[in-house]
């Protein structure tokens, strides 16, 4: 399946519209009741994590990579915040999929009288939207308490579909 950054950004911004209507209520219970090629997903089809004695999946793994060159910048270390930009840590705790993705791929901005915030748009950036489902699982992990601080030391090997999947995305 080709994926289009177009389309990931438009739907990135519905998520994000529908997400102003709608109240965050996270993303449910994380267990993972499914699996295919290696990347896991909880009951309602939401990606999600698989970390057993202390070696997690694949995709939780290149989710820390992938978050650590492209959102520690902003957000910290280990998802923790920064005077920069929030705990995405906490965030992630009443933030459900469709809410993160739409940030993401749209953007946010909160302004008040004290001080304005500025998510940037990343849903043209194939460094980000390639890898949204591993970040996610990483972020959902580090929220729910499933992986500490730090590089994982152990994971499991990569899939051959995640390779192919970033290979057809990114071109």
């Amino acid at each position: 399946m080709a994926f289009s950054l177009r389309s990931a950004a438009a739907l990135g911004l519905g998520l994000v519209l529908a997400a102003g209507i709608a109240r965050a209520d996270g993303s449910g219970d994380p267990k993972a009741v499914a699996s295919q090629d290696g990347k896991y997903a909880d009951a309602n089809g939401t990606p999600t994590f698989d970390v057993k004695d202390g070696r997690v999946d694949y995709y939780t793994f290149a989710g820390y990579i992938r978050y650590t060159a492209n959102c520690m910048q902003c957000h910290g270390p280990d998802g923790l915040g920064s005077s920069y930009a929030p705990s995405l840590v906490d965030a992630f705790k009443t933030l459900s999929y469709g809410d993160v993705v739409g940030i993401i791929a749209g953007g946010k901005q909160d302004v008040n009288t004290a001080q304005t915030l500025v998510m940037p748009a990343f849903g043209n950036n194939k460094n980000v939207m390639c890898y949204i489902d591993a970040i996610y699982t990483y972020l959902r992990a580090r929220s729910d308490g499933a992986v500490g601080r730090g590089r994982p030391d152990n994971h499991a090997p990569r899939p051959d579909a995640y390779t192919t999947a970033e290979n057809q995305c990114m071109g």
